[in-house]
């Protein structure tokens, strides 16, 4: 009963999948139909915020054949990928004016222009990425070597007065 149960949800849920894939193949991402040339759509950046010199992540749905972002004194011009949705990584430059800033995205297909506001923070950022290039002083190594010998101490004196004796309870 249990198998007829489980076998009558799977076909139920296959069926809804199946129905819905030419309504999705259609209609991507809720957008108009495409090859409409109608233009760039749900414009993103991620981070909103960014200092100069940094990078930051572009997205524009409706762009299926590319396309171009650009910002006038921020970052150069970038291409757009192909698809759905279209991605590129711009570089802000590190002369750029903080503030509110805005770019433009233009579809390879269309004339129209989409924009989207970010916000240049001055300064530049954290300098990650550093890790492991710098070796440790003498006095971060000596720190450690005693971190080291009290826990192995530590260990050495719970394990002693733990000990049971050989011949104990049986």
């Amino acid at each position: 009963m249990r198998v007829l149960r489980a076998l009558t949800v799977t076909a139920a849920a296959c069926a809804a999948v199946a129905l819905s894939a030419p309504l999705a193949s259609a209609n991507p991402a809720g957008g108009p139909p495409l090859g409409g040339g109608n233009g760039p759509s749900n414009v993103t950046v991620n981070p909103y915020s960014v200092h100069q010199g940094s990078t930051m992540q572009v997205s524009a749905a409706g762009c299926t054949h590319g396309g171009t972002v650009w910002s006038h004194g921020n970052f150069p011009e970038t291409r757009l990928s192909a698809g759905s949705i279209g991605f590129a990584t711009v570089r802000i430059f590190n002369h750029a004016s903080p503030g509110h800033q805005t770019l433009s995205v233009r579809c390879n297909d269309s004339s129209l222009v989409a924009t989207h506001r970010f916000t240049i923070l001055d300064g530049n950022g954290a300098q990650g990425g550093i890790g492991g290039s710098f070796g440790p002083s003498a006095t971060e190594t000596a720190i450690g070597s005693g971190l080291v010998a009290a826990a192995a101490l530590g260990a050495g004196i719970h394990v002693m007065r733990r000990r049971r004796p050989i011949g104990g309870r049986a």
